[in-house]
C-alpha cells in the first residue's frame, strides 16, 4: 500500500484547502522542495502534487515550484501531478522535466478526445482523477456535478489505456472525516487498473481499513491534511501499512 503525501501548491507555497475552496487555505510551508524531501525522508515512495492555481486557470501556474521538487527528489521517487493539464504540450513539458505521471481530471470528462490522445502519446504516464459525490462525477474544481456515473467513466478510460484512477470523495476531502472505503472498493472491483484512494484520510484506522482491501485493487492512498495537522504520523502509518502488507503476503 502506497501512502502518497500530497503537496498542494498555491502561489508557490504548500497549502491545504477545505473542500476545494481556494479561499479556505492553510499554508503549511514556504519551501515546496524542502517539504517534498521531508516526506521522502519519512519513507514516502511516491509524491502527489497539485497545482491549485493551475487547476483554476486551466494552465500551469506553479512550474518553478514543481521543478524545484523534481530536482530535489531526483529519479528515485515517482512524482505525480494534477492541476491545469489541458494539452499535450504541457504533458510533454512535465514528463521531459522528470515528472512520472500526469493526472488529468476535469479535462478527461469534458474533453475525452484529449485524454485518448494523451494515453496514445504518453502511455504509462497518464492517471485520471475522478472526483465524485454520491457516485456522480464532479468537474471544475468540484463546482459542477455531472450526470456521469464514476464506474462507467472509469471503465471507458481504462479501455483507453490510463495507468490508474485517483478517486476522491469530495464530500470528505480536507475534512478529516475518514476515507469512503466502500465507494473506493466498489470502483476498484469494477476495474482491472489500480485505484488510488483520496479524500478524508484521518487516522491509522483508515490505513488499516485500506490495507485490508488492497487485494481488491486499491494501490495507495493520498495523504493530505491529516499528515500536516499531526492527526496522522506519516512514517508510522507507512511502516504499519508495510507490516500489514507483509502479513497479508
Amino acid at each position: 500500500m502506497l501512502l502518497i503525501p500530497a503537496i498542494d501548491l498555491k502561489d508557490g507555497h504548500c497549502v491545504r484547502l477545505k473542500q476545494g475552496d481556494m479561499d479556505q487555505s492553510t499554508t503549511f510551508g514556504e519551501d515546496p522542495a524542502a517539504m517534498a524531501l521531508r516526506w521522502v525522508e519519512q519513507g514516502a515512495r511516491r509524491l502527489h502534487l497539485v497545482d491549485l492555481n493551475g487547476a483554476f486557470a486551466g494552465k500551469p501556474q506553479n512550474y518553478a515550484a514543481i521543478k524545484s521538487i523534481l530536482k530535489a527528489v531526483g529519479d528515485d521517487i515517482p512524482v505525480q501531478l494534477g492541476g491545469g493539464i489541458r494539452d499535450l504540450d504541457t504533458i510533454e513539458k512535465y514528463i521531459d522535466g522528470g515528472l512520472r505521471y500526469v493526472i488529468i481530471g476535469t479535462a478527461a470528462v469534458k474533453n475525452p478526445g484529449f485524454l485518448k490522445d494523451a494515453c496514445s502519446a504518453f502511455g504509462g504516464h497518464i492517471i485520471v482523477g475522478l472526483d465524485a459525490k454520491d457516485g456522480k462525477v464532479a468537474t471544475d474544481g468540484w463546482s459542477k456535478l455531472t450526470g456521469h456515473e464514476v464506474v462507467d467513466l472509469a471503465r471507458k478510460f481504462q479501455d483507453w489505456g490510463v495507468e490508474s484512477i485517483v478517486y476522491t470523495d469530495i464530500g470528505r476531502d480536507g475534512m478529516l472525516s475518514g476515507i469512503n472505503v466502500d465507494a473506493t472498493v466498489k470502483l476498484a472491483q469494477a476495474l482491472t487498473i489500480p485505484v488510488i484512494a483520496s479524500g478524508g484520510l484521518s487516522s491509522m484506522a483508515d490505513i488499516e481499513q485500506l490495507c485490508a482491501v488492497e487485494s481488491e485493487g486499491v494501490e495507495g492512498v493520498i495523504c493530505g491534511r491529516a499528515i500536516y495537522s499531526g492527526d496522522l504520523d506519516f512514517a508510522a502509518a507507512q511502516t504499519r501499512a508495510d507490516e500489514l502488507n507483509g502479513a497479508a503476503g
